[in-house]
């Protein structure tokens, strides 16, 4: 549990907060302006509130370790959508039960670390997602859900007698009603609201009268409706009486199913607000209830540039959708769509610090230009290639991965906190930590267990089903802050935690905990229950270890040019220290074995090359990689507990890697191998999949409804770099761009192919594909630069469907990474309204 911190609020009187003329939300006590970046959570309610149940694990004790991560992360906001459907009955009334005890807890906790709070009362679902809920007594079931609130008139009265008795309520953590708790800054009347029926009038008159309602207890601080849903009917929500209006941002699509690669910085590049003009929009407050790179696991370099979009636009409050519970971090069931936890996705977590650190130092409406021109703004670095967000200062050094730039001047350094390696911190682990400077020559470090990925978080979840692994290991650290010297005392803070040693040249073996850094000499009464800002000295939370195998995470390339190196990477991951890794290839009509073994590079990271001599030899090699740990040897993909050498060796699923000549095609996308990865977007787009001619090769059919609804464009996304990779460095001698298939319909098909490289500059050209199967070409000089679609489609879908850089690279195929399929371009507009489709079996370049 939480020692007391204490509630220092440093905001007190009534209201909090109000919105000036000019739509800027500011603090009533000294008219400074509101700031509050952090996270959706929802603990206290639906799913997280039933999966803590089944696996036994206390509420309380689960916000606690939560809300502390919160405060570790620097975030300084909370919104969540309440389920109204758990603490209401049918009539409107409040109902106490364990529910709404334990959302009182979650706000009390909240202010005790100093999080401000934006609360939507009602969200009008049941709580039956992902599983099947329980049963509730919500006033919703009787009114046909969201749909009835919003458009019987009878529901009214009861939606109202609920938001009075609501914010009414008294936390008795606090003893405060929510109407006056000064940390909750604004409330949102309704979740995700779709417009009123057929009655655009209702639309004010609803948010009038929930409005009046919430004041009518006294209520004085903003009160916000989304607009984002409903756009058509901007008029009506600005005639409201309301201050403020709230957007979400899912730039790149949700539930994919599958994790997202490839170069995504062109879609958060910047928020579009159509109706940003409107004078009386002008004059309310903006907040963003919900945000996420949905299903981007490499997206710690983009929540800072999100935070950047958000700035520009005017917003004030921007939540994440939705944190993990420390508890289900390992299973992200809560939404398969979203991942963040500081426990499992530290990269991601980090990116968020970052990103809160943009949020309150960027000024309002401040524009760094468009990409790829903005990638350096303020004291912020962003690079895709490195995964990396960074933040550099005299005082603050902070990085999502590891990185090479040093700070300007490391002696006046006060806050260090990142992933992976640096001009400061040289660490093995991939787990993040902090450093904190408390007083001249004292630092507090936290150091938080390894995680890696061990299988793809983004797809069908279950508590069962480990997606990531923390594991607690020692490794050795290495600080290098001219404040602690060469050889500063390290002691033990956390709770087991009895640590004692000293660094020598300034490098320890650490496990995930906390500690005090102590120079040499330095005499300091600083102890464990002391606190340091919002958060005590000896606080920790971590999940136990839940890595009881060997993982090991390898993807064979497929192609490899002859002649070329070829080294195996494998990230091998298991509970202790594995004694050998080998990489065992087996090649020729016999298929006899070469063992070689393979080399730690760091951590979880093993190596070997491939024999330049079977390379030159060989067209296709087969190979396993073997692990051995406490004398029991398995070998992989399948992880039997057998050596290919031994008599009784019966896997034949090896990994597969073909060695072809230089000027062979290369394929960037087949049907059947790679129908789970596609991405697109487009009004009225279908895809199914059917059998080609040719004996086990797969068609993916790919057909647009109709063309007269949205972008007159639909399109198909796949990147294909992991796949082809080392390859694409050696192109020197392709010259078309072909893809087989045929038109559907009955009728030819004009289709776009676009090639898109890392740095988001793309060419493409048009072929009209026929309605005989068979081969057809694009010579790679006639690819014109060509705007592109920024797939997956974004949500919500006023924002940018194409786009073009500041500044656009010349075609370089080796910079390549994505390819576009696209109907639309080259169809004539009186045809729109037409079927128009094609089936696609591979593309290569040749």
């Amino acid at each position: 549990m939480i020692l007391g911190l204490g509630i220092a609020c440093g905001i007190t009187g009534q209201p909090s907060t109000y919105v000036d003329e000019q739509g800027v939300m500011r603090w009533t006590e000294n008219d400074e302006e509101v700031t509050a970046f952090g996270v959706n959570y929802g603990t206290p309610f639906a799913h997280p509130f039933r999966a803590h149940n089944y696996m036994g694990i206390p509420h309380e004790m689960a916000i606690d370790a939560d809300v502390y991560h919160f405060a570790r992360m620097g975030l300084d906001g909370y919104r969540i959508h309440v389920w109204d459907t758990e603490i209401s009955d049918s009539a409107g009334n409040l109902l106490f039960n364990k529910h709404l005890q334990l959302f009182d807890y979650l706000l009390f906790r909240l202010k005790e670390r100093q999080i401000k709070m934006f609360i939507t009362p009602m969200n009008f679902y049941t709580n039956g997602y992902p599983e099947r809920g329980t049963p509730t007594p919500g006033f919703q079931n009787y009114f046909e859900g969201k749909r009835g609130c919003l458009t019987d008139t009878a529901s009214f009265p009861v939606q109202e007698n609920y938001l009075s008795q609501f914010v009414s309520h008294v936390n008795p953590y606090t003893g405060i009603a929510y109407k006056d708790e000064p940390y909750i800054v604004a409330v949102e009347i309704n979740n995700e609201p779709f417009n009123h029926g057929d009655r655009p009038d209702l639309t004010t008159e609803y948010i009038d009268r929930m409005a009046a309602a919430i004041r009518s207890t006294g209520f004085e601080k903003p009160i916000f409706y989304n607009v984002s849903h409903n756009v058509n009917q901007t008029d009506n929500f600005c005639a409201a009486q309301i201050q403020g209006g709230t957007f979400q941002w899912y730039p790149t699509g949700l539930v994919s199913g599958h994790d997202i690669k490839g170069n995504m910085l062109p879609n958060v590049d910047e928020y579009l607000i159509p109706f940003d003009n409107h004078p009386r929009f002008k004059n309310m407050a903006r907040a963003v209830y919900e945000f996420s790179p949905a299903d981007v696991g490499a997206s710690g370099h983009i929540y800072p540039v999100m935070a950047r979009s958000f700035r520009e636009k005017g917003f004030q409050i921007a939540a994440q959708f939705a944190y993990d519970p420390a508890a289900m971090g390992h299973a992200n069931t809560d939404y398969q769509t979203h991942y963040l936890s500081l426990p499992f996705s530290p990269k991601k977590a980090m990116g968020m610090m970052i990103a809160s650190e943009v949020f309150h130092r960027i000024p309002l409406r401040k524009s760094f230009g468009r990409y790829p021109d903005n990638l350096e703004f303020d004291v912020f670095r962003i690079s895709y290639e490195e995964d990396l967000a960074e933040m550099v200062t005299e005082e603050k050094f902070l990085h999502s991965n590891s990185t090479t730039t040093s700070p300007p001047d490391p002696v006046r350094l006060e806050q260090v906190a990142g992933t992976g390696r640096s001009p400061v911190v040289e660490y093995e682990g991939t787990g993040a930590y902090f450093l904190d400077k408390l007083e001249p020559g004292v630092w507090r470090l936290e150091v938080m267990p390894d995680a890696i990925w061990v299988k793809d978080p983004f797809a069908r979840p279950s508590l069962d089903r480990k997606a990531s692994v923390v594991i607690w290991k020692t490794w050795p650290m290495t600080i290098k802050l001219p404040d602690l010297g060469d050889d500063f005392a390290i002691n033990g803070l956390n709770e087991g935690n009895n640590i004692q040693m000293t660094a020598s040249g300034m490098t320890f073996p650490v496990s995930p905990g906390t500690y005090l850094l102590t120079r040499r000499g330095t005499t300091s009464n600083l102890g464990g229950d002391d606190h340091w800002h919002n958060i005590t000295l000896k606080e920790f939370y971590a999940p136990e270890t839940n890595c009881h195998e060997i993982h090991v995470l390898h993807q064979s390339p497929g192609e490899i040019n002859v002649g070329s190196r070829y080294f195996v990477k494998a990230t091998v991951v298991s509970p202790g220290i594995p004694e050998a890794v080998n990489l065992d290839l087996r090649g020729g009509f016999y298929g006899r074995g070469q063992v070689i073994p393979m080399k730690r590079t760091s951590g979880y990271e093993y190596e070997a090359e491939i024999p330049s001599t079977l390379v030159e030899e060989e067209r296709q090699l087969r190979y396993y990689i073997t692990v051995t740990e406490k004398g029991i040897s398995r070998t992989y993909p399948s992880g039997i507990k057998k050596l290919p050498s031994d008599w009784d060796f019966y896997d034949d699923t090896p990994y597969q890697l073909n060695v072809v000549d230089p000027v062979s095609p290369i394929c960037l996308f087949d049907a059947d191998r790679d129908k789970d990865q596609i991405g697109g977007r487009g009004a009225g787009a279908m895809t199914a999949f059917s059998p080609s001619p040719i004996s086990g090769k797969t068609l993916m059919h790919f057909n647009a409804r109709n063309l007269t609804r949205g972008e007159h464009h639909v399109s198909m996304r796949f990147y294909f770099a992991d796949k082809v990779g080392p390859r694409l460095g050696d192109t020197g001698s392709m010259n078309e761009l072909t893809i087989y298939g045929h038109s559907l319909n009955d009728k030819p098909c004009n289709i776009e192919m676009t090639l898109v490289m890392r740095d988001g500059s793309a060419y493409g050209g048009i072929v009209t594909l026929g309605v005989d199967e068979g081969l057809y070409r694009i010579p790679v000089r006639g690819l014109k630069k060509v705007r592109s679609p920024l797939l997956p489609g974004p949500f919500p879908g006023f924002q940018a469907y194409w786009f073009q850089p500041a500044s656009v690279s010349k075609l370089d195929l080796a910079e390549v990474e994505t390819l576009l399929i696209s109907i639309g371009p080259g169809i004539p507009e009186k045809e729109y309204d037409q079927m128009h489709g094609v089936a696609v079996g591979r593309v290569t370049l040749r």
